[in-house]
């Protein structure tokens, strides 16, 4: 039986510069599994997910916002849902106890499917969940704050006080590079970006997933 793919786990706060990376990866040949575009999919339109989601918070954003989820189209409103469980931790851990069960066995089908030497695994959130056993490694790209703030800023005409409450609410820098085996630094734009991609690209070619008999000599 030949050994399953080696798995990174992507990871980085918003507007660190995850999906620049993941592209690049990808242009290498690497299957690229993103969670976010998993959690799209998952309640894309005639699923069972979305109305789910629909019956558990429709009316609460219709108290809350005066606006439906559903749009018009029959999709979710992401944008809404997401300032719906902004600052509400009830909503929030109610959305990942529906959503985060069908994304993982969406990305299960996925990497079974893509093979390769090696995958990279995008899971944005992954330093605010319990997800880091499911990777072999993390790689963490990085920028200061400040950068990320003036990127929002720019991407999302978010106010610089907005911006500060994005990053407020997610783990910060510090504990995200707490669970980093590697590290992208991302603040010079993206054609620097080519170089510590491509040596990492041929570091995880030579390497081999960690196993459960690793583990026990990692531990004895």
């Amino acid at each position: 039986m030949s050994a399953r793919p080696l798995r990174i786990g992507l990871t980085g706060g918003i507007a660190s510069g995850k999906s620049t990376v993941a592209a690049r990866f990808a242009e290498l040949g690497v299957p690229v599994i993103d969670a976010d575009a998993i959690a799209r999919e998952v309640v894309a339109p005639g699923t069972a997910l979305l109305e789910a989601l629909l019956a558990r918070f429709s009316h609460v954003a219709l108290t809350r916002f005066g606006q439906p989820l559903r749009r018009a189209d029959g999709s979710l409103d992401r944008s809404l849902l997401r300032r719906l469980v902004f600052d509400d931790a009830a909503q929030r851990h109610a959305l990942e106890a529906l959503l985060h069960p069908a994304i993982r066995v969406r990305a299960e089908q996925l990497a079974a499917q893509a093979g390769g030497p090696y995958q990279i695994h995008v899971v944005p959130l992954l330093a605010e969940s319990d997800a880091r056993s499911r990777f072999d490694r993390v790689l963490v790209v990085d920028c200061p704050e400040e950068l990320q703030r003036a990127r929002l800023q720019r991407r999302d005409g978010m106010s610089l006080e907005q911006a500060q409450a994005m990053l407020d609410a997610q783990a910060s820098r510090a504990e995200r590079l707490a669970l980093a085996d590697d590290v992208i630094l991302n603040d010079a734009g993206t054609a620097a970006l080519a170089a510590p991609i491509a040596a990492l690209h041929q570091r995880y070619l030579g390497m081999r997933p960690f196993t459960r008999a690793d583990s026990l000599k990692h531990n004895s």
